[in-house]
């Protein structure tokens, strides 16, 4: 019985803060203007992970933003950053990892609202075509073609393997990057001009130094709007995306809000990702 309890205990608890976390969050006004980056991992809703939407709340999802908010490609908001333009209102979707159901259900859901996102993609799983290490199966080479073509999406670099680039040495660094960026290049005919860290982790001084002469642009976590002038576009700050947003949380985080459960979830995240390696 004690067990149970708790058992029952261990499970309710971390809801219970979660839930209280996000209302009070929500409750804390926007951080400014700014180009709000978010980041989704997979929509499809059968593997019961919190990163893992039901199709019909991404559509609604896609359907509040193109009523409320301007959604552009990665390229059209750095660009906007860059120059120091007005961005107040804008929205750039992302995808990590590269897992299958973004050709089964992410592009459809785009195509039907016309609109851009990016995928970072980790190319060692789709050259193998083996699930990720969390179970889900990689998008195949031939279906992120099919995605590309659309002109809807781009498609940056999540690494080879997904390595966490802060506890890598140089060669493997150099490795993970090169290798990605001549796989997506051989496999789409394109430059990957786009990058992300892998669990929004950020590398190494000498990883940094490399993703900052290889690409435009790389992104991390930290949930608030990346405002002109203000904005290294190779630290962006993203916002990510839960199936526990509902409406309610995604509409915060989509204008710029919920920075508080970011930081709380970066805590977490440091002792959780202590001793991985990808």
């Amino acid at each position: 019985m004690k067990c149970a309890m708790v058992t029952c205990v261990s499970i309710i608890l971390p809801m219970l803060l979660g839930r209280t976390v996000k209302y009070v969050a929500a409750a804390a006004q926007p951080s400014g203007r700014g180009v709000v980056v978010l980041i989704y991992h997979r929509v499809g809703g059968e593997s019961g992970s919190s990163v893992d939407l039901e199709p019909a709340l991404f559509a609604e999802q896609l359907r509040w933003l193109h009523e409320h908010r301007r959604v552009v490609s990665i390229d059209v908001a750095v660009d906007a950053l860059v120059a120091h333009e007005d961005v107040d209102d804008v929205v750039v979707i992302t995808f990590d990892d590269g897992t299958a159901d973004f050709a089964d259900h992410v592009v459809p859901a785009l195509m039907a609202q016309d609109t851009p996102a990016t995928l970072y993609v980790a190319t060692d799983f789709m050259d193998r075509g083996e699930p990720f290490p969390w179970g889900a199966p990689p998008i195949s080479w031939a279906a992120l073609r099919d995605a590309a073509s659309t002109g809807l999406v781009t498609v940056g670099s999540h690494t080879h393997t997904h390595r966490l680039l802060d506890r890598c040495d140089e060669a493997t660094v150099r490795s993970e990057i090169d290798r990605s960026i001549d796989r997506i290049g051989t496999e789409l005919d394109a430059a990957t001009r786009h990058f992300a860290y892998p669990k929004a982790v950020h590398g190494s001084s000498f990883a940094e130094s490399v993703v900052r002469e290889r690409f435009r642009s790389a992104a991390l976590a930290g949930t608030r709007p990346n405002r002109p002038g203000r904005t290294d576009v190779h630290r962006l700050a993203r916002s990510p995306i839960q199936r526990s947003d509902g409406m309610r949380y995604f509409a915060a985080k989509a204008r710029g809000g919920m920075r508080l459960e970011d930081d709380l979830r970066r805590v977490a995240n440091r002792v959780r990702y202590r001793g991985a390696s990808s």
